[in-house]
């Protein structure tokens, strides 16, 4: 038995060895076979120094830059700045309102509404309600033109359509005529101090800015302060308009106390002479009752220093916002006693007639109108510029 192991084992061994010689073999042919490749393709390769070789050897095929290099970068074009350019101001006089207001809601909707219907008859009395009640004139108001003109077309008083239409003309410039006050700064106040108030997003901050500038350039000494102190970055707005009309901003940084801001600047304005001293304070809802409050603070406040301040209390309305600033305008005048009105923004999607109904329920003089965004588009409020370019005296004018 042990024989049989011992002869089985060395048949074993004997296989085994002849297995790894064939495999140590095969490897050595596969060595020699890559060896004798390599040999092909070097001497299939150009010549690395040999510029004719490689000329042959590279024709028609593109060669890439070294790995070792960067690929050279193409500039790319000067992009546009994301914000878009501003418009130029409005031209001046009646053209520049025209320009500005014929996209309002109440020129889209009289302006064609005087072609379309060529007969004086109830028809057309009637489109011209409904185009004054879409337009934000109020009910009041619409009401008093449409019955005077009725009234009068049945009296036979407009002897064509041209007639009527300039009766209407008239009729909106005396509804807004005793309300286009410019506001006139008193010589004898030193400061003549101008608080302005509204809700918020009206554009009072900017407002203020396009005034400095105004009152700047008309040779007055200015001063501003920096009251709102609730919103994140009015200050730094208010200064920045400030450091562009060389003016002098006094502030106290956010959330500091409103009327301790319009005391301190009061106080400061007095102090170096100041001609005008106008006053931003924060936006607030007019339900806000505490808010609401706060403003009633600082009219006494200023009263304390100066008996007569404030002198005007400018309330700045978004001209888009509608019937909705008859009631901001209501509870702003019981707590602050508003003087004077800033329409603004009339030159974009604003329906305009808002200034007819605040005209009428109020009387209150509308001191500016906003029609750009510039400066100088910062327009004292023409009742006549303003009808004209809502409803112009020639058709397509």
């Amino acid at each position: 038995m042990v024989s049989f192991f011992r002869r089985w084992k060395s048949d074993a061994d004997t296989a085994r060895q002849g297995s790894d010689d064939a495999t140590t073999s095969s490897a050595a042919e596969a060595i020699e076979a890559a060896r004798a490749l390599g040999a092909a393709a070097e001497a299939a390769a150009p010549v690395a120094n040999d510029p004719g070789t490689a000329d042959v050897a590279d024709a028609g095929v593109p060669k890439p830059p070294p790995m070792s290099e960067p690929l050279p970068s193409t500039p790319l074009p000067e992009q546009a700045p994301a914000s878009t350019q501003e418009k130029p101001p409005a031209p001046p006089g009646k053209p520049g309102w025209r320009d500005r207001l014929k996209g309002s809601g109440i020129a889209r909707g009289l302006g064609g509404l005087f072609s379309r219907n060529p007969r004086l008859d109830d028809d057309l009395l009637d489109e011209i309600e409904t185009a004054l009640l879409t337009a934000d004139v109020g009910i009041s108001a619409t009401t008093a033109l449409v019955e005077s003109l009725r009234g009068r077309m049945k009296a036979r008083e407009f002897a064509d359509v041209p007639a009527l239409r300039n009766a209407l003309r008239a009729d909106l410039v005396a509804m807004l005529e005793p309300v286009a006050r410019p506001l006139a700064i008193d010589p004898a106040a030193r400061p003549f101090v101008i608080l302005t108030v509204g809700v918020n997003g009206v554009g009072k901050t900017t407002t203020i800015g396009k005034l400095a500038k105004r009152y700047k350039d008309e040779g007055h000494a200015l001063m501003l302060a920096a009251g709102d102190t609730f919103r994140a970055a009015a200050v730094a707005q208010l200064q920045a308009w400030g450091e562009r009309n060389g003016v002098a901003v006094i502030a106290q940084g956010q959330d500091a106390d409103a009327a301790s801001v319009a005391f301190d600047a009061l106080q400061a304005a007095r102090a170096r002479g100041i001609d005008v001293l106008i006053a931003d304070t924060a936006g607030r809802l007019h339900t806000q009752q505490g808010l609401m409050a706060e403003l009633a603070k600082i009219k006494r406040v200023l009263g304390k220093l100066d008996g007569g301040a404030p002198h005007e209390v400018l309330m700045v309305i978004d001209g888009t916002t509608g019937q909705n600033a008859l009631s901001q305008l209501r509870h702003f005048h019981a707590a602050a006693g508003v003087t004077g009105l800033v329409v603004t923004k009339l030159d974009g999607t604003a329906k305009g007639g808002v200034v007819f109904a605040l005209a009428r329920e109020f009387g209150i003089p509308i001191r500016f109108a906003g029609i750009g965004e510039r400066p100088e588009d910062l327009r004292v409020f023409d009742a006549e510029a303003f009808v004209d370019a809502l409803l112009p005296e020639a058709l397509g004018a």
